[in-house]
């Protein structure tokens, strides 16, 4: 998840931002987040379910304020271990269907180079949509 401290500051000082402010901040901050989903997305290319489970999510309230990037365990329950999260290092292990054996395999992150790769520009995006909603909300 990529938080805004400048969205936090600018939605805790102001409280309830006006509906259509609030609708266009969010709409800036999922145009930023696509960036990013994007890159995840092609990250991930190697699995055939991972990046069609892979979603958006823009929070403008509360302490999550920014986006962030979800991936539904229901359809890709295999994202996790790969991501490497929960796991130890660079590798998980998992047993081999139909049989006692464990076996190593090396994770394949997706999430976290693509949030690394387009952090700047989600970054820059973010802060115009943010500089937009306050330009609304001072005039």
């Amino acid at each position: 998840m990529v938080e805004y401290g400048g969205l936090r500051i600018l939605v805790g000082e102001l409280g309830v931002l006006p509906d259509d402010i609030r609708r266009d901040l969010r709409k800036g901050l999922r145009e930023a987040g696509e960036a990013a989903l994007n890159q995840a997305r092609a990250n991930a290319s190697w699995s055939s379910r991972i990046p069609g489970a892979m979603s958006l999510r823009v929070y403008t309230s509360g302490p999550r304020t920014g986006v962030s990037l979800r991936v539904d365990s229901s359809k890709a329950p295999h994202a996790r271990p790969y991501e490497g999260i929960g796991g130890r290092g660079d590798s998980f292990r998992h047993p081999v269907f139909g049989g006692d054996a464990w076996v190593s395999q090396s994770t394949r992150p997706f999430l976290a180079p693509a949030a690394a790769k387009v952090r700047a520009q989600v970054m820059a995006a973010a802060e115009q949509a943010i500089a937009n909603a306050a330009r609304r909300l001072s005039t």
